[in-house]
């Protein structure tokens, strides 16, 4: 006989606790608990009367490997991104801020595989069909084999794909979908968790591939349990500013490809069009003859990518000096700037910092600590670098250079886009062959790199 009893579960982190408290102990925020009533089936637990599977293990060394087939859309920014294609059978969460561009993606790419011949179900829980119809029309997209469908019934939701059978299948979102024998609200834990669980049981038995669009919170991580994020096969975030027309999207998790590759968009009145040469675009309103001013080849997954990065160094009007970042960590500002006042000798205790990556984009490696500190440098000597110089290099805390990795494509779009000379970590000098057109200069500290590009 089925019992009725209720629990309670933080709407952030999934937490579960049998009474209410006002505080998660799990994430610390408050008043995040939701009462959740379950149904539990009194059984007695009895293994030898259980039916016994009919799988069974396998030698790994004879298993047949073979290549999964991927579906190639029309945009090879999104392929990258996916490791080549989009795999069958795979499940994909989307996040992003709202307004972001994630359902024009969507629509784009099902329109896109549409016209080349395949079945493609839109499946939207946050506008109706004719709502949907007028962002179509908006974006060109007439396609006879796309099928619109408003539901947020799971059950409702499985028989339509049963009958459709189609090749790709959109979600969105996850947030609006819910499933009956859940008696919470649809978006809570519980309810995106059973959801996203029944999806992958239908991509994995039917091959479909299936994207799904999450929100996300006001801290940018996608909402609901973590759990939903380990239960798909791949994450791709959705970035960019919102006063800026460039879009990028990020692999954070992918089970068919790397998760350190990056495509990029330029949102247009027809909709998302692909960025072929990102590094002419983060470079086209560049200030040359300006201090503080540099140019750092940074890897986004397999692509080299040329940003600018800037510095402005003021004297403080507070008793503590600021320090802010947009585009990278801003812990490694005072970082930089402790090893060029103690290694160098710059006086910065007393200076305000802003450093900036120009174009909206974002870095995260360690390879741009060489420009960044260049930058710095120029800004408070108020002298300005060559701007026919590319920077590479991560600046240790003795204040020496050390070698990043694929230096070699680095230089090699530095190049393509007419830069004269590079400056790199010594230890980088070996083992390549550097193009004939740009001048390639070795340094194993950051003072020497100051001597070279400023000339003191």
């Amino acid at each position: 006989m089925a019992k009725r009893k209720s629990k309670f579960v933080c709407q952030s982190c999934g937490y579960e606790t049998p009474k209410w408290m006002g505080r998660c102990p799990g994430c610390n925020e408050w008043n995040t608990l939701v009462e959740e009533v379950v149904k539990t089936t009194a059984t007695r637990g009895n293994w030898a009367s259980s039916p016994q599977s009919t799988h069974k293990p396998e030698r790994i060394s004879q298993i047949k490997s073979q290549d999964e087939p991927r579906i190639k859309t029309k945009m090879g920014e999104l392929n990258r991104v996916l490791g080549g294609g989009i795999v069958a059978g795979s499940l994909v969460l989307i996040g992003g801020d709202p307004g972001i561009g994630k359902s024009t993606l969507l629509l784009q790419v099902s329109s896109q595989l549409a016209s080349s011949g395949l079945d493609i179900l839109y499946i939207s829980g946050e506008e109706s069909t004719r709502q949907t119809k007028l962002r179509a029309d908006r974006l060109g997209i007439a396609a006879d084999q796309l099928y619109v469908l408003s539901e947020t019934n799971l059950v409702d939701i499985a028989n339509q794909i049963d009958a459709l059978k189609p090749s790709f299948v959109v979600i969105d979102s996850i947030q609006t979908v819910y499933k009956e024998e859940v008696t919470s609200a649809p978006g809570s834990v519980s309810q995106v968790r059973e959801c996203t669980s029944e999806l992958m049981r239908i991509a994995k038995q039917n091959n479909i591939p299936i994207f799904i669009v999450g929100h996300v919170t006001k801290e940018g991580s996608i909402a609901g349990p973590r759990l939903l994020e380990h239960m798909v096969d791949a994450v791709l975030y959705f970035e960019g500013e919102r006063h800026h027309t460039f879009r990028i999207l990020r692999g954070v998790k992918n089970r068919f490809g790397s998760t350190n590759e990056m495509g990029i968009f330029e949102m247009k009145e027809e909709g998302l069009a692909e960025v072929l040469n990102p590094s002419e675009i983060f470079l086209e309103e560049r200030s040359q003859g300006v201090a503080g001013s540099t140019i750092v080849a940074s890897m986004e997954g397999t692509r080299p990518v040329l940003v600018e990065i800037q510095a402005l160094i003021s004297p403080t009007s507070f008793g503590n000096p600021r320090r802010m970042a947009t585009g990278i960590d801003h812990n490694r500002v005072p970082l930089l700037m402790a090893v060029l006042e103690k290694r160098v000798g710059l006086m910065l205790q007393n200076q305000d910092a802003y450093v900036k990556v120009a174009g909206g984009v974002k870095l995260d490696e360690p390879a741009i600590d060489l420009a960044v500190a260049i930058s710095i440098a120029s800004s408070f000597r108020d002298q300005t670098p060559n701007p026919d110089d590319v920077l590479i290099g991560e600046v240790g805390l003795t204040g020496e250079v050390r070698r990043v990795s694929r230096i070699d494509q680095r230089v090699q779009e530095a190049a393509k886009l007419g830069f004269k000379r590079a400056i790199i970590p010594k230890k980088n000098m070996d083992g390549w062959n550097p193009p004939k057109s740009l001048e390639v200069i070795g340094v194993q500290s950051v003072q020497e790199a100051i001597r070279v590009t400023l000339g003191t």
